[in-house]
This record gives structure tokens, sequence and C-alpha cells, in this order.
């Protein structure tokens, strides 16, 4: 078996695995990068992030169109070229896997396709794609092998008709009726997704309410549309029994929306992700994982062993690809003598349906759970010039600010591109930004922007689109 020698070794090549040996290798460092796929890129841009948002971006469209009846428009019904849209959505993936394939050989990083198991603490085990196997040597390894969706007992099959989020985003077809078994982030954008392309849409939840981590006043913004483009959302729901036969997916429900038993053409099961672990050989090697098998780390990311170091889902935590990057770069930084720590006051997170919904750092629920003085301040965007003219006026910007030093402590934003608009959320949160600062700092008019500049304005009883008294 051949053997290769390497300062580091990272495991893994989705986000973080990547963004980790990209910066190794611009320091200098000798990097060895494995993962099973030809490219990197990782779940996110092969089974998650990246075609996920290419088929939401067609979602969005469908949508529009539909809008744009109010303003005097009228399409045709739209087409659905299935092939088509799947051949798209794959040549975004391999465009994208392909790049950075490409910045992985001018960086001179040694790519081994395969799956890498853990020996000792020094030393992993490669099974090569391309057949045989490979033993590698390292002074530092990061582990970075991301998440799998979890699987219910219930919904244990083989059969085609009951999908994960991976087998979903493939489009096998589009089913008339469709029933999502979880309303997490993923499961309402594949919904979303489904429903524009066609498909009756039912979502059960266990939980009673959307979204449970973000405030209700968001998610309010988003349930409104929802409950228009779903056939049903099913809250405080469980699905009792499940019966596959050729009629299709029979499922019995209980609880507070129960609708008795319905007949499905296909289910997605939608309800978390759990560490994917088990078989990377942390028991030989030394490294300590909780009882849901999440590795433990430090604030450098570093594991039980201080020179393996493991980097986003398997460390648990909000999973999400911009994290993990983060995580990566910390971990390089430590192995590279600097004096880090993973200490990030907002993570932005954002559900791409229609209307986004982005948040960050301190949420108004958080603050109230835990017992800290927080203000408020509430920009509706009925009241915004740039939203009228896009008939999208039912959004909301609003900023949880410290009353006392009048710090911007949390971000919140629901409506078209609030993704887009919650970077500079962060911004403000990250650099103990005012809400002084926010008022005073000019933004273009009219933009949706400006609703974080009105926010900031109302807080102080200056808004000039609405009327807010000023606060004592």
């Amino acid at each position: 078996m051949e053997n290769v020698k390497t300062h580091l070794l990272v495991i893994g090549a989705g986000p973080g695995g990547y963004a980790a040996a990209f910066l190794a290798a611009d320091l200098g460092m000798n990097v060895t990068l494995v993962d099973r796929e030809p490219n990197p890129g990782g779940v996110c841009l092969y089974r998650g992030c990246i075609p996920s948002k290419a088929l939401l971006h067609v979602s969005h469209l469908l949508d529009e169109a539909q809008r744009a009846r109010e303003w005097g428009i009228r399409f045709g019904k739209p087409k659905i070229d299935l092939a088509r849209l799947r051949s798209w959505k794959q040549s975004v993936v391999s465009k994208l896997t392909g790049g950075l394939g490409q910045l992985s050989r001018q960086r001179k990083i040694r790519y081994i396709q395969g799956d890498a198991r853990l020996v000792d603490d020094h030393s992993a085990e490669v099974k090569l794609a391309a057949g045989g196997r490979l033993s590698v040597e390292y002074e530092y390894a990061i582990l970075a092998t991301g998440s799998v969706p979890a699987r219910l007992p219930l919904f244990a099959t083989d059969s085609p008709l009951v999908m994960d989020s991976t087998a979903a985003l493939e489009l096998p077809e589009i089913p008339e009726r469709l029933l999502v078994v979880g309303a997490g982030y993923i499961g309402l954008e594949l919904g979303s997704v489904y429903a524009a392309l066609g498909a009756n849409v039912t979502v059960v939840e266990l939980l009673p309410e959307l979204l449970p981590a973000a405030d209700r006043d968001l998610v309010r913004v988003l349930q409104r549309e929802l409950e228009k483009k779903f056939e049903a959302i099913l809250l405080e729901t469980v699905v009792e029994k499940v019966a596959i036969d050729q009629d299709g997916v029979t499922v019995s429900f209980s609880g507070k929306d129960s609708p008795g038993e319905k007949v499905f053409d296909r289910v997605l099961v939608s309800v978390g992700r759990q560490p994917n672990t088990a078989e990377l050989g942390l028991d030989r090697a030394g490294v300590e994982v909780d009882e849901k098998g999440f590795i433990q780390v430090d604030a450098q990311r570093r594991t039980s062993k201080p020179h393996i170091f493991a980097i986003g889902d398997v460390v648990g935590g909000v999973m999400l690809a911009h994290k993990a990057a983060h995580e990566g770069q910390t971990a390089v930084e430590a192995i590279a003598g600097k004096k880090v720590a993973f200490e990030p006051n907002a993570i932005p997170a954002v559900v791409f349906t229609d209307p986004e919904l982005a948040w960050c750092g301190l949420t108004e629920q958080e603050a109230r759970s835990r017992g800290i003085k927080v203000a408020v301040a509430r920009f509706p965007w009925g009241a915004s010039g740039r939203a009228t003219t896009l008939g999208r006026s039912d959004g909301l910007t609003k900023l949880i600010i410290d009353p006392e030093s009048r710090r911007v402590l949390g971000v919140g934003i629901a409506g078209p591109g609030a993704g887009e608009l919650i970077s500079e959320g962060c911004l403000a949160v990250e650099m103990a930004a005012l809400a002084d600062d926010l008022r005073l700092t000019i933004h273009p008019h009219p933009t949706l922007s400006e609703t974080l500049m009105e926010a900031a304005a109302a807080y102080f009883g200056q808004a000039t689109h609405i009327f807010r008294p000023a606060r004592k």
C-alpha cells in the first residue's frame, strides 16, 4: 500500500474543508485533501445549498410571473421541461465544483478521491474511488466530513416514493400530492420549489410553529405566503402510520391539525441532519465525541487530540456552510501559530423561501428567554417605496438594541432579498455598531437596504416614512 506524508490532512472537501485546505496552502503548508467526490464542494455544492438555490430561483421566477397579474401583465401557463431543468441545475453544480477543482490544482494541493478513516492519531487510510488503498501520515488533521439527513424509523424504506433532501433535489417527478415531513428551512425551501412547479404540498410539523429559531413576527410574514402556496400546513401534528402501495403513500396523522388519513404520491422527510462521524475511526485516534456523535472541540476547533481539529456540521451548532468555512480558517490559523478563536457574535441564518427570512445575532425571543433587556425597533415594508414598487410591501425589518448603550445586538429581516440584506446587519453586530451609526449612514433611495436605516431611525422616533413617538 502506497504511503503519503503530509503536513496537514483535511478529510472532507465541503465548504469548511476546502476553505481550510485553500488557506493552509496559501500559508505555505503541504496539504492533502480527501473527499469521495471528484472535485471539492461537499454536500453544499453537490446535494444542498447550490442545487436547491438554483431550483429556488426558478421557483421565485414562477411566483413572480403569477404576481405580475396584479400589475396588468399576464403570462401563459408555464410549460415545465423537467429534463432541461435537471440539466440546468446540474450545469450549475458542475461549473462550481469544476472551478474548485481548478483552484485546488493551482494551489498545489494533493487531492485524493476516496473515503478516509483514521488509523491512529497520526495516520489515516484512504479507500480510493479508483480502487486500492492509500496510507497517509500527517502532522495535523482537520475533520470536516459534514452531516447526512436524519432518518425516522417510521420512514425506513427503500421505496423511491419516500425521499430525503438529496433525492428531492434530483427532481424525479413533480408529484400531484407531496407530503413534507418537517417544517424547518430545508423542508420549506424544497416544498416551495415543488409547489411552484405544480405539486399540491402539505407540510406536517410536530412543533406548534414554523422555524422555531426565528422571531414570530418575521415568521408570520412567511407563513401568510406559504398558506397561499401550500395545500395545508399541519402544526402540532404527528405522522402515526405509513403504508406504501400501488396507489401511493397512505399516511395516518394525529394531533391538533390532523386530517386523519391521506394519500400522497411522494413524501419528503426533512427532519434535520446528523453528524457524519460513525465511520471516521475517531476511537482509534482518541478523538472524543458526545452522546449524539458530535466531535468535541475548543474555541480553536481543537479536539481532545491537540493536533487534530474538527469543523462544520461534525462539531454541532448551526449547520451552515459559512459557519464551517470560518471554523476551517480558524483551525488553519491556529495550526499556523496565530492567536485565534472562533467566537462570532453574528452567524447569519437565511431561509431562501419567498419571501426570504434572515436573522443574525440576538433574536427577540432569545433575549426574552435569557432575561436580557432589549429594545426592538421595527420598520414595516408597507412604508418602503422600493418594496411598494415591487408589490412586496408585506416585509419587515427589525433591530434588537441594547437600551443602555444603543448597541445593535441583532437584526431580523423578512422579505425578498433578505439573505443579501442581512450582511449589513452582521457587520453592525460584529462591529458593535450603535443604532445611531445605522441611522446616520446614508443609504441609497429607493432601496430595500434603507429599511435598516429607517428601523434605526424609528428607534429614536425619527423615521421619515412612519410615525413612531420618540422613546423615553
